[in-house]
């Protein structure tokens, strides 16, 4: 099972790269506080550039001891991500407003929430 369990996170870590290309194409720095004020020209390059760093340090301790904790970190936090996006939907700069972004970020919420219920039942 504990294949599985990689697997299935891989898989939606996988889904959560994508939307992150797809926040990219959609702008999404334009419904975070500090960045929707930036030039768009700075602010892509700005947000773009945080994520090298939010990368190297989920892949770092993904391949670690802390492994375990980078899962339930990550898929508390996909699961608050998709509900965010759902409570954004109709926010005048969302540009997630199609069945293609839709149907990377609503799954991202819900492979968490199982991926969860797989690593809580082996653990116990």
């Amino acid at each position: 099972m504990p294949d599985l369990l990689l697997v299935l996170f891989l898989f939606n870590f996988s889904l959560f790269l994508l939307h992150e290309m797809d926040a990219i194409r959609c702008s999404e720095w334009r419904l975070f506080i500090i960045l929707k004020d930036m030039e768009d020209s700075k602010a892509y390059k700005v947000f773009t550039f945080i994520h090298l760093f939010l990368y190297v340090l989920i892949l770092s301790l993904l391949f670690s001891q802390y492994q375990t904790i980078i899962f339930w970190v990550l898929d508390l936090f996909f699961i608050i991500h998709a509900i965010l996006h759902l409570f954004f939907e109709r926010h005048p700069r969302n540009e997630f407003k199609n069945s293609f972004s839709r149907s990377i970020i609503y799954p991202i919420g819900v492979l968490s929430v199982i991926h969860l219920v797989l690593l809580i039942n082996i653990s116990t």
